[in-house]
């Protein structure tokens, strides 16, 4: 298998970061990776982290609830509240920091993602752009390491394309 690199391209002037990243997978078992809970628990936090999915409902007007756990127990909780879904193509959707019952904390910026897949030779192409309200915003998630989370993500997502 190939080595994908994660590429990141920042627009402070229109709040926004765009993220491209290629998988040696096609598109209908990419699509369920970031779909299907039981394999978004298996890649979506950077190891040593786990991502565990406390509830979720892939629909427009759905959500997903998670958590992500650290090695030493500690607990970061996140909700993603979908808006539109194009099957095998596309989502998008409002991304958030919040407590164990779902209500966003107001404290963590808030992300609205799109999330394109597309055919790339006998891989899939993710493209996604994430706009943040406020300049400040896109800094804050920046400087809490998203960038090296996200990659490392990925590469877990290497490896379960590889064995699914």
């Amino acid at each position: 298998m190939a080595t994908k690199e994660t590429v990141y391209t920042k627009d402070p002037a229109n709040k926004k970061i765009n993220v491209v990243r290629e998988f040696d997978a096609p598109v209908e078992k990419v699509w369920k990776a970031w779909t299907e809970p039981s394999q978004l628990d298996q890649w979506w936090a950077p190891k040593p982290w786990k991502a565990t999915t406390q509830e979720m409902d892939f629909r427009e007007g759905g959500h997903w609830r998670y958590y992500m756990e650290g090695p030493g127990g500690e607990r970061h909780y996140c909700r993603a509240d979908y808006e539109l879904i194009v099957y095998d193509q596309s989502y998008t959707g409002l991304d958030a920091f919040c407590d164990e019952q779902g209500k966003i904390n107001e404290e963590f910026p808030r992300m609205h993602w799109e999330v394109v897949f597309s055919p790339a030779g006998k891989g899939t192409k993710t493209e996604i752009e994430i706009t943040f309200a406020k300049a400040g915003d896109l800094e804050k998630i920046l400087e809490m390491g998203f960038e090296d989370g996200f990659r490392m993500a990925h590469e877990n997502l290497d490896e379960l394309l590889n064995t699914i």
